[in-house]
């Protein structure tokens, strides 16, 4: 913007807000950059994404996240739940081949990712297996709870 050919080099007061102002008003600025391309056969079906959180004020910020963008989809929960699965060890890799408690599930990322479209049951199990590891539902604090009051009920 500033210093461009032929300008003054000098920086005007609305060049001051776009450069400074507006990335530093912002609460959450995200990087998204494309890791690669995936392909079914020689079909382009979606990219690999890679998110940066630069600037973070309402949690903590340089996380990093690769999720894949599938086209006319979205974000691929099947994707997700295979790459958190593996590293939970909840879904077992043993090289292309992806199995869970034994029964596989297709070898190679792609083909699991559409074995577990179609079976929605086996699905929503390993989701909520990886929900409970990370204690998403609460369960487990509301339980503590509930026993802080029985042993304080005991005391007294």
């Amino acid at each position: 913007m500033y210093g461009s050919v032929g300008g003054s080099g000098k920086l005007t007061a609305a060049m001051w807000q776009s450069v400074w102002f507006l990335p530093n008003y912002s609460s959450v600025r995200l990087e998204v950059r494309r890791a690669e391309q995936l392909k079914q056969g020689n079909d382009v079906v979606g990219n690999k994404t890679k998110i940066k959180v630069v600037k973070n004020k309402v949690a903590p910020p340089f996380r990093v996240a690769e999720v894949d963008i599938m086209y006319g989809e979205g974000i691929s929960r099947e994707g997700e739940i295979i790459d958190m699965g593996s590293e939970l060890d909840i879904i077992q890799k043993s090289g292309s081949w992806y199995s869970y408690n034994g029964d596989r599930l297709g070898q190679g990322r792609e083909n699991s990712k559409l074995f577990l479209k179609e079976n929605e049951a086996l699905r929503l199990e390993i989701m909520q297996k990886i929900r409970d590891h990370h204690n998403l539902d609460g369960d487990h604090i509301a339980l503590e709870e509930a026993e802080d009051k029985e042993e304080l009920e005991l005391i007294d």
